[in-house]
């Protein structure tokens, strides 16, 4: 970041100091130029004033002319008298007045012809003209060293280049030292976050960061209040299970330490000398119940190990991405049906579906554990000689909504208290009291399937006040 925004920054703050100093310098240059040009049409003016001012001549080619200075160019004189200079001089180059280092070859022609000399260190712009004077044709000159355009060539390191370096310099400085200043909390920030162990998701103090970057804080809050109620979640099911798993391993572990002890006792018995025992004496006898216990056990342990399977599969952060596809709501009734009829005809519960076609886009394996948990704790809490119905199908249209596919369980069992059906979705909570065995997952799959595919479980009582009624609408 430091090597990125901070140098995007730079450039686009001390860019257009550079090009706000190149455009100073230019339109130095076009003063200097335009003053220049009045100074030109200054001398051009002025010549013809200083031809008019040989008022007769000298009476002989050596002789210099008679002179009566025009105001105008007695002026120009005066004003700058070691800048300015002037001479009448002859058609051979000779000086007949004025300053004698203004000789030279007269103009060809009668136009006025404009030139720079350096003279003594200074740098004199000159022009030259032809003219009809009182005593002949002569040649005027007049010099001006106050020449902006040599002056600003000359002082351009000093006045111009200098100062603009100057400030192009403590410019970098300055921004740097400001970019540097207001980037520092977003630096922090960085070192703040890289700074914590994996195990440190605590929030970060919005109010401590700019505005522009208070709603980075905020989403990198809500990031890691996502990633720490996951690692909860994962550390509370983990220790949830391993409490659940306990009690039948504990109970196979029994059974199986008892047998133990009981083949070590046989053939420490057998290996008396006095005491033969045959093959058939070293057997272990196990009752009925000692039997029933151990399947008992091995059941349970199988059907929480298959629930925990399912719960992890059915996490609702991994199973959405895994792809949709169309579900037949009414097929799935049938299957589920079909499964578990001979499980409903040995308790003699009258099994039965109500459905008509509805699909959804979801993921078919899931909604098929759903329903197997919903209809599987229906069969197992109602008594015999009762009734379980499955139902799918559409929701009537309302004028605020359109009709939504559904899927219900009911039964007429002992149902559920109000105020133990909020609890009874949470994983491994079972309603005290409760006879059957179970492992408190079959609801808490469920919902967890159903908040996957957009929904949630809403639970009241059957028909009639009677049993348990168990729901879930799809969104359209």
């Amino acid at each position: 970041m430091s090597s990125g925004l901070q140098r995007r920054l730079l450039l686009l703050l001390l860019l257009p100091l550079l090009l706000l100093a190149m455009l100073n310098t230019w339109f130095d240059f076009r003063s200097a130029d335009s003053a220049a040009l009045e100074q030109d049409r200054q001398l051009l003016n002025l010549a013809p004033l200083l031809a008019d001012s040989v008022i007769a001549g000298g009476g002989s080619a050596e002789t210099p002319p008679v002179l009566l200075m025009a105001p105008p160019v007695d002026e120009f004189l005066s004003i700058r008298p070691e800048l300015a200079a002037f001479a009448v001089v002859s058609l051979e180059g000779k000086v007949l007045v004025g300053t004698d280092w203004l000789t030279g070859l007269p103009p060809t022609t009668r136009e006025a012809e404009f030139s720079s000399e350096e003279h003594q260190g200074i740098t004199y712009r000159i022009v030259s003209q032809r003219a009809k004077t009182a005593a002949g044709e002569l040649v005027v000159r007049l010099a001006d060293g106050s020449d902006p355009r040599q002056q600003w060539l000359t002082l351009l390191a000093l006045k111009v280049l200098l100062p603009n370096l100057v400030l192009a310099i403590g410019g970098f400085f300055a921004v740097n030292w400001a970019v540097r200043t207001a980037l520092r909390p977003l630096l922090e920030l960085r070192d703040a976050v890289e700074r914590r162990s994996p195990r440190d998701l605590s929030a970060l103090d919005p109010d401590a960061s700019p505005d522009e970057v208070r709603p980075l804080v905020l989403s990198l809050n809500r990031l890691f209040g996502l990633v720490n109620a996951q690692a909860e979640s994962q550390a509370r099911f983990v220790a949830d299970a391993a409490h659940q798993l306990r009690t039948p391993l504990a109970g196979l572990q029994a059974q199986v330490e008892a047998w133990a002890q009981a083949v070590t006792g046989s053939k420490s018995t057998s290996n008396m000398p006095l005491a033969p025992m045959n093959t058939a004496q070293a057997a272990i006898t196990l009752g009925a119940d000692q039997v029933l216990r151990l399947r008992h056990a091995a059941r349970r342990t199988s059907q929480l190990a298959n629930q925990l399977l399912a719960l992890s599969r059915a996490d609702a952060r991994s199973a959405q991405a895994q792809p949709l596809q169309r579900v037949d709501l009414q097929q799935l009734c049938e299957a589920v049906l079909e499964s578990l009829l001979e499980a409903a005809t040995r308790k003699d519960i009258d099994f039965g579906l109500e459905v008509a076609h509805s699909h959804i886009s979801g993921q078919e394996w899931l909604l098929r554990e759903l329903l197997v948990n919903l209809a599987d704790n229906a069969l197992k809490y109602t008594p015999t000689g009762g009734r379980v119905t499955l139902r799918c199908g559409l929701r009537p249209a309302t004028p605020d909504a359109s009709p939504t596919p559904f899927l219900e369980v009911e039964d007429d069992g002992p149902g559920i208290a109000p105020e133990e059906r909020r609890r009874v979705l949470e994983r491994f909570y079972r309603v005290p009291g409760t006879a059957i065995e179970g492992n408190g997952l079959g609801l808490a799959i469920a919902d967890e399937i159903a908040r996957v595919h957009r929904s949630h479980l809403q639970l009241a009582s059957g028909n009639g006040g009677l049993g348990l009624r168990v729901w879930l609408s799809f969104p359209p």
